[in-house]
């Protein structure tokens, strides 16, 4: 399970590539991101602005022709003038053609550059290394045979385990499940069914001692309480870490659905996907990776414009429907990320049970500051909040 979790965290979004520095970067990659939105939205804004003008300019006209229309006893003057409301409704109907046309374009680019952006906003790198150190530590906490004392302690105990396995079911059911397991010289298994019989080997082997071996009787029971501790302190952890496996499914799904959106966005531009990971995935400088995506932004806005020439009865569709994917693929990750971060942080309920253990406390400690760092990495990494927020605020008025 250990395994499994640290696998989880450190392989987000594995296509994003885990060889790039980013450190050194100008901007980070949120940054350039939301530097491209706020582009789009200052050019949304401003055409907005100017066909709003046309149509007020263009409603004050059609206006002032009514009025004289109605005014004029001259008929060739009000055919005239008719012409001219017929030609200013005409001209108002473009601009608001226009303005659907420019929030489409606004809602598709702020589309493209969210997917874009998601394929490097993952820092698989830098997590594996701290979920690399966290679940290593956390392995080696809840293995006793980490603990002074234990693994001489151990042998002793099964000296006695293979001298009179014979003469006890119970030992030799302890015996075999120990063998299978092949722990007599990793890791003592600490969860399962086996661990029944391991208490009722151990207590065996303490209530056999005489009277004479009184300090290996007392270090027996010490290292029967450690090894009961760390059972529980198992089983506590594997209820945490249960939830991985949800988590993966959920993650390998929508790692499906996005290098699916991903590749099918590009192929609607023409960009190849080798082009998109020379110039954008694996690219080291920011700058150069704003210019790309300023150019997927155009690309993305001429799309719009010629679906709509084009297409004019499904252009809206064809538009629709990658906006719709990216929008529930951000909103979903978001989801998912926020469920990585509500369980990293129940290691904290964990180890607070521990902290104070006489026998355990001290590794438990070190856990502590190694979850410190996981946590903070992942904050660094991971926005859930700013996922869900972005994803529901993505689009323009449409």
């Amino acid at each position: 399970m250990k395994h499994l979790a640290s696998v989880t965290i450190a392989t987000l979004f594995a296509g994003a590539s885990p060889c790039f520095a980013q450190t050194g970067d100008t901007l980070n990659d949120k940054q350039l991101r939301d530097k491209v939105l706020s582009e789009i939205q200052v050019t949304f804004d401003r055409r907005t602005r100017t066909i709003d003008s046309t149509v007020f300019r263009l409603d004050e006209k059609v206006g002032d022709l009514d009025k004289s229309i109605k005014e004029s006893k001259d008929a060739k003057e009000k055919a005239d003038k008719l012409l001219l409301r017929v030609q200013a409704l005409e001209d108002k109907q473009k601009a608001i053609d226009q303005n659907e046309m420019n929030i489409f374009q606004a809602n598709y680019q702020s589309a493209l550059v969210n997917l874009v952006s998601m394929d490097r906003e993952i820092k698989p790198l830098i997590l594996f290394n701290s979920t690399k150190a966290f679940f290593g530590s956390l392995s080696e906490t809840a293995n006793p045979m980490n603990y002074p004392g234990f693994q001489e302690w151990y042998k002793g105990f099964n000296t006695y385990l293979q001298g009179n396995k014979d003469k006890s079911p119970m030992l030799s059911i302890t015996s075999s499940l120990l063998n299978v397991t092949g722990s007599l010289t990793s890791a003592v298994p600490l969860t399962g069914p086996i661990t029944s019989a391991l208490f009722s080997s151990m207590t065996s082997y303490i209530d056999g001692m005489g009277k004479k071996e009184k300090d290996l009787k007392a270090q027996s029971e010490q290292m029967l309480s450690l090894t009961m501790k760390l059972s529980q302190f198992n089983y506590d952890k594997d209820q945490i870490e249960h939830e991985w496996e949800t988590i993966t499914k959920e993650l390998n799904d929508l790692q499906t659905k996005y290098d699916k959106a991903i590749g099918s966005n590009l192929k609607t531009l023409e960009v190849s996907s080798a082009d998109f990971a020379a110039k954008f995935t694996k690219e080291n400088d920011a700058e150069k990776r704003y210019l790309y995506m300023t150019d997927l932004r155009q690309k993305a806005a001429d799309f719009v414009a010629d679906e709509k020439e084009d297409n004019p009865k499904e252009w809206k569709q064809l538009v629709f429907i990658p906006m719709n994917e990216v929008q529930a693929l951000k909103l979903r990750f978001g989801q998912i990320t926020f469920r990585i971060s509500q369980n990293i942080v129940k290691y904290s309920d964990l180890f607070a049970k521990y902290r104070n253990d006489s026998q355990i406390g001290a590794k438990v400690k070190d856990l502590e500051v190694r979850l410190k760092d996981l946590q903070e990495t992942f904050d660094k990494a991971f926005d859930p909040l700013d996922y869900i927020n972005s994803a529901n605020k993505m689009y323009k008025v449409n």
